[in-house]
């Protein structure tokens, strides 16, 4: 099986893509997204496991009991806050001794992976690490949405929609238990707003994400 993890020089392409400035703005919006939604999800009790953790924006800021960050790019280690782990990974399997886990988050992370039986079975391998009233929590851009442009960066490879994601979970073995079609825009280089009170305000107004809502997120739990 191939790696499941990029293999572009990852910190180069994100000190390419990211601005420090862009960056702490981030930094900021995450903030607002974990603590008025995400954290829903998750309770302080519980083990949470980030795949793809990149610059560590949930990870770092979601309140859980043990927290880990899964990434193969080494500067990943640098962006942990006290109290994560880094595990130096590029496969999904290698987090088992870790585990199993309460919740397993990806962000904008399934289409960086090589085709779709990639994501098969990357899905697989994260239901046999989750616990059995656990769940997977997906962001994912969707190309129904976005069009031409989920190409705009050069390390996206799969396409994945909001149908083929639901497919993959159910493929898997996972029951869908919240699916939001249009939640955030596609970058954080989209036109939402930046500011903490105006990223609150677009979380509370459902038409605001219809119209800008180019990513799709799913909550799903292993099948009984």
């Amino acid at each position: 099986m191939p790696n499941q993890a990029e293999q572009f020089d990852l910190e180069a392409v994100y000190r390419h893509r990211f601005s420090d400035e862009e960056r702490k703005s981030m930094r900021a919006v995450w903030q607002v997204l974990v603590e008025h939604f995400f954290q829903r999800w998750v309770k302080s009790t519980d083990s949470v496991l980030d795949v793809g953790a990149g610059l560590c924006n949930f990870i770092n800021l979601i309140k859980a009991d043990r927290r880990f960050a899964m990434d193969v790019d080494p500067s990943t280690q640098e962006r942990c806050a006290q109290g994560v782990k880094w595990i130096n990974t590029g496969h999904i399997n290698d987090c088992a001794k870790a585990g199993p886990f309460d919740v397993i988050f990806m962000s904008n992370f399934l289409e960086h992976l090589p085709n779709s039986e990639s994501v098969l079975e990357i899905l697989k391998d994260a239901r046999r690490i989750l616990k059995p009233n656990g769940k997977i929590m997906i962001l994912q851009p969707n190309f129904t949405l976005v069009g031409a442009d989920y190409f705009d960066f050069i390390d996206h490879k799969t396409i994945l929609t909001d149908k083929s994601l639901v497919e993959a979970l159910g493929l898997t073995g996972f029951d869908i238990k919240y699916l939001k079609r249009r939640f955030l825009p596609y970058t954080s280089k989209s036109s939402i707003p930046k500011a903490p009170w105006m990223v609150r305000l677009y979380l509370a107004c459902p038409p605001a994400q219809y119209i800008m809502g180019k990513q799709t997120f799913v909550v799903a739990q292993p099948k009984s």
